[in-house]
C-alpha cells in the first residue's frame, strides 16, 4: 500500500498501528479524504500484551472486523483467572453487548487488518515515511507534515494532523503538546511467546512485588509476561534473558512456573524497562493525538489496545462532527479530550498504583476491582452512543 508522497487531504494520520489505522478507517468510512503514514511496513510486530478487554472487542464487532479476527485463528477467551497465592478466582466471560468472548490477537494480525480496512474504505497509505516535522499556516496552525520517504523529501497537507505515533510521538514533540498528568510509577516487564500451553483464558498472577500473565494468542502461542519494579530490571538484565523471565515469572506465579518450563519457546525474550504513565493534551491548533501518543499507562493494566480503539472511535466522531460543520472543530476536539480524560481517570490512577508494586494482596485486589469498574463504564459509553454519554467516576 503506497500513495504519492505529496498531496492535500482532510486529515493526515501519523502512525499506522491500531490507534492510527482505526482512526483512519473510521474517517475514511465517513467520506473524509485521509492519508496515513508510518515509518514501518504493514504487519510488522511490536511489543504488546495483546489482551483486549470487552470494550475493545465491542469496537471490533461494531466495525465489522471481529469475524476476521476470529478467522485468523485468534482463540476465544471465555474465562479470566486471578491467582493471588492465598486465594484464586475464575471469572467467566459472559456474552454481553454483542461480545461473545474476549480475544488477544497478535499485532501482526490486528494492526494489518485495521490498515487493510482503512485502505478499503478509501484511505491513502504511505509506508516507509519518517515524519520529522509539521507545516504551519500564516496563523500558526498546523497544516501539514514533512519528512523523508526513502531518499526523497515528503510533504503532505491537511487542516488537521493526528499524531498516532506512540509514546515517543514526534507529532506531540514538534507541536509542544503539554503533559497534563504524569504517573509516579513505572513497572518493568519481560515478554515472550511459548507454545504447548492449553487455552485456559487470561491468567493473571500477583504476589508482593511481582506480577505475571499468560495470554493465549494466534498460532497456538501464548504471550507470557512477568513484571517487577523498574528498579529491579537493571539487575535482571545482566542475566540470560530467558532465565530472567523464568525467574520473574516464578516469583509471581510459583504454582504455574512448571508449566512455563515445560512450554516450547516460540520467540525471543524482550524487555521493557518501564516508563511512568502520562496524559498529554489531546488537541491544539490543527492537531490531535490518539493512542499512546496522547495517553500512555503502564502495560501491567493490559488495557492499551482497548484504549486505543476506544479513543479512535471518540476522536473520529469528533473530527467528523467538526469537519461537517455541525459544530466548530475546536469544540468537537475539546469534547473528545474531555471524554478521553474522564474515561481514563480511574484507569490511570489504578494502573499507576499497580505499577508501583507498593501493595499487598488485599490492596491489589481492590485496585483490580477499580480497573474493572472503569472498564465497565467504557462498555456502557460505547454501547449508548459515544458523543452524548456522560461519565460518572467511581471512588
Amino acid at each position: 500500500m503506497h500513495s504519492p508522497s505529496a498531496g492535500r487531504y482532510d486529515v493526515l494520520v501519523v502512525g499506522a498501528r491500531c490507534a492510527g489505522a482505526a482512526t483512519a478507517m473510521l474517517l475514511a468510512r465517513s467520506g473524509l479524504r485521509v492519508l496515513v503514514v508510518d515509518r514501518a511496513e504493514s504487519g510488522t510486530d511490536t511489543l504488546s500484551t495483546h489482551a483486549l478487554m470487552r470494550a475493545g472487542v465491542l469496537q471490533l464487532a461494531k466495525w465489522g472486523l471481529l469475524e476476521s479476527i476470529i478467522a485468523a485463528g485468534t482463540p476465544a477467551i471465555t474465562h479470566t483467572h486471578f491467582d493471588y497465592g492465598t486465594h484464586a478466582a475464575t471469572v467467566p466471560i459472559r456474552a454481553a453487548a454483542g461480545v461473545p468472548a474476549l480475544y488477544a490477537p497478535r499485532r501482526t494480525v490486528l494492526d494489518a487488518l485495521l490498515l487493510d480496512k482503512a485502505a478499503a474504505a478509501g484511505a491513502h497509505i504511505a509506508l516507509g515515511v519518517n515524519v520529522t516535522g509539521v507545516h504551519h499556516d500564516r496563523l500558526g496552525r498546523v497544516c501539514g507534515i514533512t519528512g523523508r520517504e526513502r531518499r526523497n523529501v515528503f510533504h503532505a497537507y491537511a487542516p488537521l494532523v493526528v499524531g498516532a505515533d506512540g509514546l515517543r510521538s514526534t507529532i506531540a514533540e514538534v507541536v509542544g503538546a503539554p503533559v497534563t498528568r504524569r504517573g509516579g510509577s513505572a513497572g518493568a516487564v519481560w515478554y515472550s511467546y511459548v507454545t504447548g500451553l492449553a487455552n485456559e483464558g487470561y491468567r493473571w498472577f500477583y504476589r508482593p512485588g511481582a506480577a505475571a500473565g499468560l495470554i493465549p494468542t494466534n498460532g497456538g502461542a501464548t504471550c507470557v509476561f512477568a513484571g517487577m519494579p523498574a528498579s529491579l530490571f537493571g539487575v535482571s538484565r545482566v542475566q540470560d534473558h530467558r532465565q530472567a523471565l523464568a525467574d520473574a515469572f516464578a516469583r509471581a506465579a510459583p504454582n504455574a512456573s512448571a508449566e512455563l518450563r515445560s512450554a516450547v519457546p516460540a520467540g525471543p525474550v524482550r524487555g521493557w524497562p518501564g516508563v511512568p504513565g502520562l496524559i498529554r493534551a489531546a488537541h491544539g491548533p490543527g492537531w490531535a493525538l490518539v493512542g499512546d501518543a496522547g495517553y500512555f499507562k503502564d502495560p501491567l493494566g493490559t488495557h492499551g489496545i482497548t484504549q486505543a480503539l476506544r479513543d479512535a472511535q471518540l476522536l473520529a466522531e469528533s473530527i467528523v462532527a467538526g469537519h461537517g460543520g455541525s459544530e466548530p472543530i475546536e469544540t468537537a476536539l475539546a469534547r473528545y479530550e474531555r471524554m478521553r480524560d474522564e474515561l481514563s481517570a480511574d484507569l490511570f490512577t489504578a494502573t499507576d498504583a499497580i505499577a508501583s508494586y507498593d501493595w499487598d494482596l488485599r490492596e491489589v485486589h481492590r485496585l483490580l476491582r477499580r480497573l474493572s469498574g472503569a472498564m465497565g463504564q467504557e462498555v456502557e459509553l460505547l454501547t449508548s452512543g459515544c458523543a452524548t454519554a456522560s461519565v460518572v467516576r467511581t471512588a
